[in-house]
């Protein structure tokens, strides 16, 4: 008995690329606040690309509060809706080139936010990582922090909760 040839890692590479480009785009308010989204891996980084129009105090100058907040819910968000798609994405039960906003599992919705902002956000880009804390079928749990130029000194961090959506079982 043959083992099955495993595929190219480029191929691989293409699917998981093509996936996290259809989860982004989904999100409409990502391309607003001009956030994008490196992958490594199964380690996602959110990356805020500074722009003039982020800044909420022009005396200080710093990021507007809200646009932190922003930052992180949709950093949780894309990160747990990657985690439920890995799976499938991995196992072939989704098939990564059709994947587009219309075929993309419902993004789930969130219930709680409690951000903690820690300093200002100062004038630069800003990065931020999600990390699930717990996904179940009906709620799951995820906590992110966003940085600037130090991961271990955070700008900003937050806990949300999600209301998954039903899953085609």
């Amino acid at each position: 008995m043959s083992r099955a040839k495993p595929e190219p890692m480029q191929v691989v590479k293409q699917r998981r690329d093509g996936a996290l480009r259809a989860l982004v785009e989904g999100v409409p308010y990502v391309q607003f606040l001009g956030v994008t989204v490196d992958r490594r891996g199964d380690e996602l980084t959110a990356i805020l690309s500074f722009d003039d129009k982020l800044i909420g105090n022009p005396l200080l100058p710093a990021i507007h509060g809200g646009v932190t907040a922003a930052f992180l819910e949709v950093t949780a968000q894309i990160e747990v809706s990657w985690a439920m798609l890995w799976d499938d994405l991995e196992a072939g039960r989704i098939d990564a080139t059709t994947l587009s906003q219309e075929t993309l599992p419902r993004l789930p919705k969130t219930i709680d936010f409690t951000v903690d902002y820690l300093r200002s956000g100062l004038p630069r880009d800003a990065y931020a990582r999600a990390r699930v804390t717990r996904l179940g079928r009906r709620y799951a749990t995820v906590f992110a922090e966003a940085w600037q130029d130090n991961a271990q000194r955070p700008f900003a961090q937050a806990t949300v909760h999600f209301l998954m959506p039903a899953r085609d079982v």
